[in-house]
């Protein structure tokens, strides 16, 4: 799945026409952004020939993670001390903490794709050196390499900047990739899942610029939001990376940085701050239930182009200068997450808001102004800081509840539903003989389907109840197993009948449902079973 990347420096040099001689030089190079004064974003190309003059390096190795889907190779960017090649086994048997960094995930939304530019040149011009002390980094700036192509002015018109315009926010395909982690319907998603498999990074910064609520924010983040996410990574992030990172930001740069949010009132609740959701479509929320640490990061689209990069360029060397010095009680929470064992516990198949009471909010103001290329107005950021209190809908609590197996059977017919598993990278086996066994089966007593189609599917909802059974499990099913398995939350979330975000969710076993059928053919079987 990973190819290494060379080119011949002669290649290279009709490629740029800002090429440098050598890697001593690296900080030279600028990035399309830099050259244009923040006038244009990176093309494709921009981007592929600033990683190849980078890569004389000898930290610094350009490799593929996986293809688009009208087939651009998507570029990792593999950071390490003393690594011949930068593959998943080599930086694997290094040890260390593995830091993922990815940006473009929607490619109207180009600053992370900029600033991990930067970053790299930095790291190429041996800036951050002491880094690699402790981490090994994998830097992926262009993940919706379809969308980042198809710029237009009209883009994204309402944020200020780039006047050349910007990529569209789907891939190709038309599919959201950040809401795409559960059913991996799109190639992007599926490499990206890959990387999480093989490299296996224990800190995932996810980069993005937002609009909406006019607030004084430079930058918004977020932890995994769903309340399944082992309580050692969301405590870290809340209680010692964020509060670290906004009080440095803030000393430093006089930037005010904070959760991710929007003021305003949902349909029958009241006025408040309110984060974004909880299920694990989103990449934040999924890599959680991995037990990996991740970090949402949304710069404000209405502070100007060069202001959002550099605001996430500040964000992320904050996070690597924090999770350096953090290395060791990082690795450690991820371990103590793997190690759990969660079957018979009880976790949650279905959420919503938590209010966490009252908090501050810095509201702010913009004014509008006429972009002459577009001929559309956009927003652009005042220097207003107004402090209001509301309540904070920062988390979520769990409305259903359902117990963890000892392990789920897959029947061998249910193609799709193994191949997601093995794209996620669940460990799955198929029984060699018949075997009668005391298991549960899910009694369905009716489902209900979307009216709207989203990302291509009408979502589904099975209502029932799981009910004792034994039955005759054929040669040929899929096992899957929970116990002592560090996906197990994944596995649970993706194959529980009444999970909002699982199979059944995203119409995988729409031709097993669609006709009345009386049980969920996934079956489980409980400690003790």
């Amino acid at each position: 799945m990973y190819r290494h990347i060379s080119i011949s420096w002669a290649l290279l040099l009709a490629l740029l026409s800002f090429a440098v001689p050598s890697s001593s030089t690296a900080q030279s190079l600028l990035t399309r952004a830099e050259r244009t004064d923040y006038q244009e974003t990176s093309s494709y190309d921009d981007v592929m020939s600033f990683l190849s003059a980078l890569e004389d390096s000898p930290d610094l190795h350009v490799r593929t993670f996986g293809y688009s889907y009208e087939g651009r190779a998507l570029p990792l960017v593999v950071v390490g001390r003393g690594l011949a090649d930068g593959s998943a086994a080599e930086v694997l048997s290094r040890g260390g903490l593995r830091v993922f960094v990815f940006a473009n995930i929607h490619a109207g939304e180009v600053e992370g794709k900029e600033a991990a530019q930067m970053l790299l040149r930095s790291l190429a011009a041996g800036d951050r050196d002491h880094w690699l002390d402790s981490m090994v980094l994998l830097v992926a700036p262009l993940y919706n390499a379809d969308g980042n192509e198809a710029v237009s002015v009209t883009n994204r018109f309402r944020q200020q900047g780039p006047t050349g315009g910007v990529g569209t926010r789907a891939n190709a395909q038309g599919l959201d990739l950040n809401r795409d982690h559960m059913k991996l319907a799109s190639p992007e998603s599926r490499a990206v899942a890959g990387v999480l498999s093989d490299y296996d990074p224990q800190v995932v910064v996810d980069l993005h610029t937002t609009n909406g609520t006019h607030h004084a924010y430079h930058l918004t983040y977020s932890p995994p939001l769903h309340p399944n996410t082992h309580g050692s990574i969301t405590s870290l992030l809340r209680e010692g990376l964020f509060p670290e990172v906004t009080e440095r930001i803030h000393r430093d740069r006089g930037w005010h940085f904070y959760y991710y949010g929007n003021a305003y009132a949902p349909p029958g609740m009241e006025r408040g701050w309110y984060t974004f959701d909880h299920r694990p479509r989103f990449g934040t929320n999924y890599v959680g239930l991995r037990n990996r640490f991740a970090i949402l990061s949304e710069a404000y689209s209405y502070v100007d182009f060069r202001g959002r990069v550099e605001a996430t360029l500040a964000f992320v060397e904050a996070i690597l200068d924090y999770s350096h010095a953090n290395a060791g009680p990082m690795a450690e929470a991820v371990r103590q997450a793997d190690a759990e064992d969660l079957v018979g516990q009880r976790l949650g198949v279905r959420a919503t808001f938590q209010r966490d009471g009252i908090s501050e909010i810095l509201m702010g103001a913009v004014e509008e102004r006429l972009d002459p290329v577009s001929g559309h107005r956009y927003m652009a950021r005042l220097d207003v800081v107004r402090p209001e209190r509301m309540p904070e809908y920062g988390s979520f609590r769990v409305t259903e509840w359902e117990r963890v197996p000892e392990e789920y059977y897959v029947p061998e017919e249910l193609a799709e539903v193994i191949d997601l598993l093995r794209f996620h990278g669940v460990p799955v086996r198929e029984l060699g003989q018949d075997r009668e066994v005391a298991v549960q089966r899910f009694a369905i007593d009716s489902t209900r389907v979307a009216e709207r189609e989203f990302q291509g599917r009408r979502e589904r909802e099975l209502f029932g109840a799981w009910e004792d059974a034994r039955v005759t499990l054929w040669s040929g099913t899929v096992a899957v197993p929970v116990r002592g398995e560090p996906l197990a939350r994944l596995i649970f979330y993706l194959l529980e009948p009444r999970s909002d975000d699982g199979v059944v969710n995203w119409n995988v076993l729409d031709a097993q449902l669609r006709d009345g059928a009386s049980h969920y053919p996934v079956l489980r079987r409980m400690p003790g079973g």
